[in-house]
């Protein structure tokens, strides 16, 4: 099935990743594996993961470093076959570049601003321009620089792409109607972020903390999600 929905694996447990994907594989095909997961069970873990079910890998380590480091980095998980992989746009042309090379196979996400980040706590850093027009500089180099997929908020998603119609809008910080934002700031409802430009939401929580290891909850939640968009 072709779902816009790529179901975050947030969880450092195998048992219950892999309980996650067996559940929701009828319904979705793209699956997030982050930092917590990549850092405790390493490559090894996503390998038997790929293996036992067929899956689009969105592989979220945010890479961010002087590009030789970025490059080596990239060619260390090559072999995984991400569909995207995120490094973070703010690493400059330069680093994107590099990653983009060492991954001809798949797609280079280009992490823009992070949905957790207020107007405030943005200025707070000492960035002179607001959140939108920083997303805006950030992703125009990125694309230029070969990354071929952006993340976003959902506020930014229609300008990403007004500004990049070929490259794959990505777009955490949804929430359900009703949901508590919890540790994000920007955020949107999977309908009102794929009409507002976005290809792909990311869901992690609204999906497996409501429905646990369920696997009737989880199907019918993620059912209710596609029904709603």
């Amino acid at each position: 099935m072709n779902s816009p929905i790529i179901l975050a694996l947030d969880t450092k447990d195998p048992s219950q990743a892999r309980n996650w994907i067996k559940i929701s594989r009828p319904l979705i095909n793209h699956f997030k594996i982050g930092l917590e997961y990549f850092l405790l069970n390493g490559k090894e873990s996503v390998v038997a993961l790929q293996k036992e079910f067929d899956f689009e890998l969105f592989l979220d380590l945010k890479l961010y470093d002087i590009p030789n480091t970025v490059k080596g980095a990239v060619e260390s998980v090559a072999s995984l076959n991400p569909k995207f992989l995120t490094v973070h746009a703010a690493g400059g042309p330069k680093m994107i570049r590099a990653a983009a090379e060492a991954l001809p196979g798949g797609s280079i996400a280009a992490v823009t601003v992070l949905t957790s980040f207020s107007e405030n706590e943005f200025s707070s850093l000492g960035y002179s321009e607001d959140i939108s027009r920083t997303a805006r500089s950030w992703a125009d180099q990125a694309v230029a620089a070969g990354a071929t997929s952006l993340i976003c908020s959902p506020f930014e998603a229609k300008q990403m792409k007004g500004i990049a119609p070929n490259s794959t809008i990505i777009t955490p910080g949804v929430r359900l109607l009703g949901e508590p934002a919890n540790d994000q700031n920007r955020v949107m409802t999977p309908k009102e972020a794929l009409s507002n430009g976005a290809d792909f939401v990311v869901i992690g929580r609204s999906i497996t903390s409501f429905s646990g290891d369920s696997e009737q909850a989880m199907q019918d939640k993620i059912t209710e999600i596609h029904q709603s968009i």
